[in-house]
């Protein structure tokens, strides 16, 4: 009996592992799918992102361009007569002030 009972005891064991086993595979693969779906959508947001940084590289490159273009001067200088009426100083309009001395705090 003994021999028969080692036996049963053994047999059981085995038949559980195998049982175990049967059950781990398909955790495993629900893991695999969880983190394989995981890794597509990074992929995704990276080409999303990838995409969205070239779009704001061009836009300042752009607006760069604008910037440069806006402040020429000789721009600024065609507004300022055409559109605000300015014109240049003569040297007979130009008066200079000089200031000597500390400030006072009074």
């Amino acid at each position: 009996m003994n021999k028969k009972l080692k036996a049963g005891i053994k047999r059981f064991f085995s038949v559980l592992l195998i049982c175990i086993l049967a059950a781990l595979i398909p955790f495993f693969y629900f893991l695999y799918s969880m983190h394989s779906n995981k890794c597509n959508d990074l992929r995704r947001e990276i080409a999303r992102l990838e995409k969205e940084q070239e779009r704001l590289i061009e836009e300042n490159k752009r607006l760069v361009a604008d910037i440069s273009e806006l402040a020429k001067p000789e721009r600024i200088e065609k507004i300022a007569i055409d559109e605000l009426g300015m014109h240049k100083a003569d040297s007979e309009d130009v008066v200079r002030v000089e200031m000597s001395g500390e400030k006072s705090n009074e």
